[in-house]
């Protein structure tokens, strides 16, 4: 019998435990372990309820979208739509990548709109900006600034911005990166930052050294292993050429709630295989 005594006792040591040991709060939910649906780019066109079927069999319980268009939607499917398969298959859409058309060059703000209600339809956390087109990567300052008044309509809506990083946002222009220019130019309160590992690591930066500096910003990853014989290929996690013990050690500093394994390119079997063969890795070795 769970008296009342011993529950507060119980639940002390465990505060106790999770003070001594930061990532443990994080580590004691094996069960969230989330893919960036960009993966099955392929499968998702040709059958999006089937597809999503195997990645809840594969292991994942969290996922993020991408490729919303104000056109086709999900891959032909309403939001609405999208949202009951997910449901079926007990999968969240924590976060969406909402590539929200021209705004950040332009400020039009029609695919805002549009992709803060997919998302708010979808029980979406994140609106996540994924990538910005080389003719528009020469002024960060102005990317900062949009990012800043997204992240303040997602705010009024509820949810919350974040950015993707690739690795052309850490080359110099006058001495500093894009990167260091969205950190330091963007409101705290409204912009996150979703961290792909694999292309830090690909630039020629650490993680590490964007957690000790950057404490609390990168609410999400992107864990993504590096081929060992072609760093331009991914490969599946614990395969690769990329030690993620070291950055799953440092989740509280870094601010991590969510993370989603991603991989492009470079299958060992199929997708498939590749998906469950990273979430078993992750689930065995890193959380």
């Amino acid at each position: 019998m769970i008296t009342r005594r011993n529950f507060i006792i119980n639940t002390g040591l465990v505060a106790t435990a999770v003070l001594a040991l930061p990532s443990l709060a994080f580590t004691m939910n094996k069960n969230e372990i989330g893919l960036q649906l960009y993966t099955l780019r392929d499968e998702l066109p040709k059958d999006v309820k089937s597809t999503l079927e195997k990645v809840a069999k594969a292991g994942y319980t969290t996922v993020e979208t991408y490729g919303f268009s104000i056109k086709d939607q999900f891959w032909g499917l309403a939001p609405i739509e999208l949202k009951k398969i997910l449901d079926a298959n007990n999968l969240k859409a924590v976060s969406g990548h909402y590539n929200l058309g021209s705004f950040l060059y332009d400020g039009n703000l029609e695919e805002v709109k549009e992709a803060i209600e997919a998302a708010k339809i979808l029980k979406n956390e994140y609106l996540t900006v994924p990538w910005v087109d080389e003719p528009f990567r020469n002024d960060f300052h102005k990317i900062a600034a949009r990012l800043n008044e997204a992240g303040k309509m997602c705010a009024d809506a509820g949810l919350k911005l974040a950015y993707h990083n690739h690795d052309f946002e850490f080359k110099k222009q006058d001495g500093i990166t894009g990167y260091e220019i969205l950190l330091k130019e963007t409101d705290k309160n409204l912009v996150w930052f979703e961290l792909d590992l694999y292309w830090v690591v690909r630039s020629g930066n650490d993680p590490l050294k964007l957690f000790k500096e950057n404490a609390g910003r990168f609410k999400m990853w992107h864990v993504k292993d590096m081929d060992k014989i072609n760093p331009a290929l991914n490969t599946e996690i614990g395969s690769g050429s990329i030690d993620f013990k070291p950055f799953f050690a440092e989740i509280k500093q870094s601010g991590m709630v969510h993370f989603f394994v991603e991989q492009e390119n470079n299958f060992a079997v199929n997708a498939f295989e590749s998906i469950k063969t990273s979430c078993d890795f992750i689930s065995k070795n890193l959380i």
